[in-house]
């Protein structure tokens, strides 16, 4: 690893992960086997607890920075080029999403979508194909923040050698009490005063 390289208040960093160049990793995230990040003309930015999966690819475009938000998940094997991540999303297995793209919060990228450069995805969507188009208008807040969260508590896990915490009692209830949390937290943020 070099560079200006912030890590200090993650949960996890896997030994395999390759970071260069301006990278900062948020509080609680983590970033998972083999993931590799580089930003030697602009920087990276990962937010609070979000994670970075197996086998990801983080680069910076020539124009653009790479930022992705708080509580995403961007899953195996995605690449992610020059492009802004909103809050609370999760980017599907192998997708790519290219310079200058915005994806919008509470958004699901599906598996194997290729997001062009500079497309604009509002808030809300569910995303798939290629080019990738919006299929649904759905708010995903509250599956996306359990996924992050679920990915939080393992990195936790996993920081102090235990690779089995997503089984048992204990798993089942930490995750109906992240759903109930968030869920209340959706109602807060989202439902129109009556």
């Amino acid at each position: 690893m070099t560079g200006s390289i912030d890590t200090s208040s993650a949960a996890y960093i896997h030994p395999s992960t390759l970071m260069y160049g301006d990278v900062t990793v948020g509080e609680g995230a983590s970033l998972w086997p083999h993931v590799v990040i580089r930003a030697e003309m602009h920087a990276v930015r990962i937010g609070r607890f979000s994670n970075v999966q197996d086998f990801v690819m983080v680069h910076v475009g020539w124009d653009t920075p790479t930022v992705v938000g708080d509580y995403c998940s961007i899953t195996h094997h995605v690449t992610l080029h020059g492009c802004t991540i909103g809050d609370n999303c999760l980017i599907g297995i192998n997708a790519t999403v290219m310079d200058g793209a915005v994806i919008g919060d509470n958004t699901i990228v599906a598996g194997h979508t290729f997001i062009r450069e500079g497309s604009v995805i509002p808030a809300n969507a569910v995303v798939m194909g290629t080019p990738g188009r919006v299929v649904a208008t759905r708010n995903n807040f509250v599956a996306n923040r359990v996924n992050a969260m679920l990915y939080h508590r393992n990195a936790v896990a996993y920081a102090h050698g235990d690779h089995r915490a997503w089984s048992g009692p204990d798993f089942e209830a930490f995750l109906a009490a992240q759903r109930s949390r968030f869920e209340a937290e959706f109602a807060d943020q989202f439902t129109p005063p009556s």
